[in-house]
């Protein structure tokens, strides 16, 4: 079986595990939060402390990176036996494909102005998560 063929195949299985769902709920619960301590780090880094919006939303992002990893190992995958500089060195790896990738469709809808910015991000968000919760779930913490 090719890697492709056999991707696919483990892909389709787990589609037919309710705990895989559960699974996938609780990554976006984490990622929403996520989200917010992003935009709390972002906000102190940006405002109270005047830096300029490129560097505070760097450091808001390693911030949020680091707190989605700790909650998604412990919570979402329950995934403490493995070394935690391997799984952490593969979670920021994934998540910065699933960036690129969140960055990709972004450009193109905002590019075809079909919907505003708002609504591009959260499409772009929604089209990256699916991605982002394989990588981790098939490769991150197996």
């Amino acid at each position: 079986m090719s890697g492709a063929s056999e991707f696919a195949y483990r892909v389709g299985a787990a589609a037919r595990r309710g705990a895989n769902w559960a699974q996938l709920l609780k990554f976006a619960l984490i990622g929403a939060s996520g989200y917010l301590v992003n935009l709390g780090v972002f906000a102190l880094l940006c405002g109270d402390l005047g830096l300029h919006p490129v560097p505070a939303a760097v450091g808001a992002f390693c911030v949020a990176v680091s707190n989605n990893f700790l909650w998604n190992r412990r919570w979402t995958f329950a995934s403490s036996a493995g070394p935690v500089h391997f799984q952490a060195a593969r979670f920021f790896a994934v998540s910065i494909a699933s960036l690129g990738l969140n960055l990709v469709v972004l450009q193109a809808l905002v590019a075809s102005e079909v919907v505003g910015d708002l609504p591009a991000q959260a499409i772009a968000v929604a089209v990256a998560m699916p991605f982002n919760f394989l990588g981790n779930k098939l490769w991150t913490f197996t």
